[in-house]
Parts: structure tokens; C-alpha cells; sequence
């Protein structure tokens, strides 16, 4: 790159690149250590060290590489990179290899290559071509399917591997749509039916029913002209219910419940003449006990063995075989708790010398920060990974095009869903659904996949006062 190039590219987040690159190798390497390396060269290539070493400098020239390209490739031929990817993704299906029960790998001279890593990659550039470039206006329904279907398409394909991590991944493209106008209202509709998607895994509709009962009342309360003794009437009736639940009279309850909230909707209709908040209020908790009811009855009837398992992991670890199901999850927990504030040391712990911990060095990677590097490394980490996404953000809203803002969006969203989850399965805040930790995680697809969308990020920054599309 020239003296100018060099001058005008982002080089606090090309360090923090740098830096995770290198915190991801010195893990692999002590995850990976146990009695030591070989010491030919050609035998060490073949360890997962060595193969990250490769991909790692493979990385590292498609990095400096595409700074050399004209920035306008990556608007005129987005929509080629996405029609690949999903032709590569249709291929996998036909051609791959199954690893683990998922055909998602082509395997070329004993690397492998996953072509759901650069889905996201041309999936980002082709929405942002559409939302920036295109202007569409979100506020019409039929511009909403078009966006939305644009990353439908590469998950659907994904879940046929079958994939469903990697297909999760794409719902992050949910926030650079908030951020080009997509109506706030469907995230609020969304996210509470997830809500009760997720209690109806839990709880049975009898024991949900009696709290959105309080939750109804708790609504109608706060249009009423003193709303203040009624709230506070909902907070003692919150423990009435929990104490009655505790000690059986589910009965008696729902009915006492169930009154008091037609009466409320009653009040609220007649006396403070608002029918709309009644009706919607019924509505609404109808709809959420329907969510809840359809979830608990597919968990129990629907779902195999092996994948009500994998969903008590996360939701019901107490009721798990510690041996089967929920052996990674401990593990991962005391992996993380053992290395307390300051951590065991490089090369010094017990469960990741061991190899105690599945998957260690790929999706389970934090778990060999938190032994050896402890409280304090985790969460240095923790503050590099908030810095980068910051950094995004801010590289984001500097940009003069609409293209490359969308672009930088698509970006964070994906970073921050594999941070979240990736960190919060090791802790069991997140279920297992087997994602990379950026950068870190052993994979070349992954890290290949991350950088390539780093690199475009940062060609398109350079050149923010040229691009004007």
C-alpha cells in the first residue's frame, strides 16, 4: 500500500484486528499443547495450530490485498458474490462433506472451506446495494419481503446442511434493517412472541397463564387516573401468586386472577371509556398464551430425545445427564470458574491440558481464556470486543454513502450475534448451537470469512470522501 493508503486506513481497528488474531493463535496453541509439538516442520503443519498459521496468513494477504482493488468491484458485482454464495451453498449440498452430521464443508487439499462464512459476507454487501443504493422504503410491505427474503434465502439453504448455528447468524441482519427505517413496531411484536416461545419451553400454559394475568392487570393499571395503588396491588398480588403456585392452589388462583382481570377490562371499557386498551389488552395475552401453549405442546410432541436435550442444556441444565447432554456446559463453567481473578497461567490449566472441555479450541475457546487468563483476561476481552463493535459503529455513521453505512451495519450485527452467543453458551446464558468466536475460534472458513468482511469495511472507509453512491 502507498504512503496515502496507509495514512487513511482505520488503524485503531486494523490493531485490534491484529491483536484478536493473535489472542485467538496463543489460545489455539496452549488449548492445543498437552505433551508438545512436533518438531518437523511438515508434522506441524498438520496440527490445528499449524493449519491456523496458514489460514492466519492467508488472512492477513486477502486483508492488504483488497486494499489494493478499486473500491466500485464491491458495488458493481455485489449482486454476482451473493448469486456465488448461493450457488456455492446449494453445491455443499450436493458435493460436501458431512462432518458431525452437517454437509457444510468442501474439503480441497485437507483444508476446508464452509461456504455459509462468505454467505454473510456477499448477504451484507447485496442488502446494503439494496437498502442504500436502491433506496427502497422500507415502510411498504412489499419492499420488507424483499429485504428480508434476501437473507431467507442463504439461512433456508443452511438449515439443510443441516446448520441451524450458522442460519441463526442471518437474523442479525434485523438490525441493520432497524437502522434503514423498518418499523419499530415489528421488533417489539417479535421479540415478546420469542419471549413466550421461550417460557412455553419452561413453564406449562398453567403456570404462565396466572402471570400474564398480573401482566394484563399491570397494563390496564396504568391508564387508570391513580395508577400508583394499583400497581402497587399488582407487586403483593406478584407474590400472592408466586406463594400460591408454591404451596398448590393453581385453581383457586386462576379463577381469582381471571375475574380481576375482567373486571379490569370491564373498568376500563365502561368507566375510563378506552374499549381499544381492553380488547387489545385481551388480544394480546390471548396470543401469547397460544405462542406458549404451540411451543410446549411441539417440545413434547414433536421434538426427538436428542433435541429436547439439547434445549433443556440451556434452559433446564438441573434435569440433564451431567455425564451426556450436559457434560460440555459443566465443564465449560468450571473451566471459566477455576481460573478465578487472575487465572492459572499460559500452558497451566488443569481442564484445558486435559482436554476436559469439548471443542476447546473451536466454539468452547473462551472457556481456555477464562482458566488460564482468568476474571481479569476475560474481561479485557470483553472490553476489546466492546471497543470493535464501537469502532464499527462509529467507522459507520462517518460514511457519506448509503452503501457503506448499511455495509458497516451488516457488519456489526454479525460480530455481535457470534460475540453474544459464542460467549454466552460458555456460560450457559445462550443454548449450544455451535458458532466461532471471532477471530479467535480454530477455523479457517470463519477466520477468512471475518476478515474479508474487515478488509471491505476498511476499503470502503479509505475511500468515504470519494463514495458518494
Amino acid at each position: 500500500m502507498s504512503a496515502r493508503s496507509r495514512k487513511n486506513i482505520d488503524a485503531f481497528l486494523l490493531s485490534l484486528y491484529m491483536a484478536f488474531v493473535a489472542i485467538g493463535w496463543g489460545m489455539i496453541y496452549t488449548a492445543g499443547y498437552k505433551a508438545g509439538y512436533p518438531n518437523a516442520f511438515s508434522d506441524w503443519l498438520s496440527t490445528p495450530l499449524g493449519k491456523q498459521t496458514i489460514w492466519i496468513a492467508i488472512s492477513i494477504a486477502v486483508l492488504f490485498l483488497v486494499q489494493t482493488l478499486h473500491w466500485r468491484i464491491w458495488f458493481t458485482h455485489n449482486a454476482l458474490f451473493y448469486i456465488g454464495a448461493i450457488l456455492l451453498l446449494v453445491l455443499v449440498l450436493i458435493f460436501g462433506k458431512t462432518i458431525k452430521g452437517a454437509t457444510s464443508w468442501f474439503v480441497i487439499g485437507g483444508l476446508s472451506l464452509q461456504p455459509s462464512e462468505f454467505a454473510k459476507f456477499a448477504t451484507c454487501l447485496i442488502l446494503a446495494d439494496v437498502l442504500g443504493r436502491h433506496r427502497i422504503q422500507l415502510k411498504y410491505f412489499s419492499h420488507q419481503v424483499l429485504a428480508i427474503s434476501l437473507f431467507v434465502l442463504p439461512m433456508l439453504l443452511i438449515l439443510l446442511q443441516p446448520d441451524a448455528g450458522s442460519a441463526l447468524v442471518f437474523l442479525s441482519f434485523f438490525l441493520l434493517l432497524y437502522r434503514a427505517g423498518f418499523p419499530g413496531a415489528y421488533y417489539l411484536v417479535g421479540g415478546s412472541a420469542i419471549t413466550f416461545f421461550v417460557l412455553g419451553l419452561v413453564f406449562s400454559p398453567e403456570q404462565i397463564l396466572p402471570w400474564l394475568f398480573l401482566v394484563g392487570l399491570a397494563v390496564l393499571s396504568l391508564s387508570a387516573p391513580k395508577k400508583a395503588p394499583l400497581l402497587i396491588g399488582c407487586l403483593i398480588a406478584a407474590w400472592g401468586t408466586n406463594w400460591a403456585l408454591q404451596h398448590g392452589y393453581r385453581q383457586a388462583l386462576l379463577v381469582s386472577l381471571g375475574a380481576a382481570f375482567l373486571i379490569g377490562c370491564l373498568l376500563a371499557w365502561v368507566k375510563l371509556k378506552k374499549p381499544s386498551l381492553a380488547v387489545l389488552t385481551t388480544l394480546s395475552l390471548s396470543l401469547g398464551l397460544l405462542i406458549s401453549f404451540s411451543s410446549n405442546y411441539a417440545y413434547n410432541n414433536f421434538l426427538e430425545p436428542h433435541q429436547q436435550e439439547r434445549i433443556k442444556v440451556w434452559l433446564k441444565p438441573s434435569e440433564c445427564d451431567p455425564e451426556g447432554a450436559a457434560y460440555n456446559l459443566i465443564f465449560s463453567k468450571m473451566a471459566i470458574g477455576s481460573g478465578g481473578l487472575y487465572g492459572k497461567g499460559l500452558l497451566k490449566g488443569d481442564l484445558t491440558q486435559g482436554n476436559f472441555v469439548p471443542e476447546q479450541i473451536t466454539d468452547f475457546i473462551f472457556c481456555t481464556i477464562g482458566e488460564e487468563q482468568g476474571f481479569i483476561g476475560s474481561l479485557g476481552l470483553l472490553l476489546l470486543f466492546l471497543m470493535f463493535l464501537w469502532r464499527i459503529v462509529v467507522i459507520a455513521e462517518r460514511q457519506n454513502s448509503l452503501f457503506s453505512k448499511y455495509y458497516a451495519y451488516g457488519v456489526v450485527g454479525i460480530f455481535f450475534i457470534h460475540i453474544f452467543i459464542n460467549i454466552g453458551m460458555t456460560m450457559g446464558l445462550t443454548p449450544i448451537i455451535g458458532i466461532p468466536l471471532p477471530f479467535l475460534s480454530k477455523g479457517g472458513s470463519s477466520l477468512l470469512g471475518f476478515t474479508l468482511m474487515l478488509a471491505v469495511l476498511l476499503k470502503l472507509d479509505r475511500h468515504r470522501l470519494e463514495i458518494k453512491i
